[in-house]
């Protein structure tokens, strides 16, 4: 289940490009996917949240935890 404080990379279908959400606020925005991604993994890690990254249809793509992991190893990567 989500917090409310994880990190989401969404496609911004206002400004164009791709956003960086936490908690419904937007901390982020590039017309790069990889820009905000990489950005989006710092905060996470230095904020030990997760990062759920959306494809352009608003589906999760991927989900990484950067903190409060639970003991069974993530077999996605």
């Amino acid at each position: 289940m989500a917090r409310t404080d994880d990190l989401h990379l969404l496609p911004d279908p206002i400004k164009g490009g791709w956003k960086l959400t936490r908690s419904g606020r937007r901390v982020a925005h590039h017309a790069v996917q990889y820009y905000v991604e990489s950005y989006g993994r710092r905060l996470a890690k230095r904020n030990k949240v997760d990062l759920v990254i959306h494809g352009r249809d608003g589906r999760i793509l991927s989900k990484d935890s950067y903190g409060n992991e639970s003991t069974v190893k993530d077999t996605e990567h």
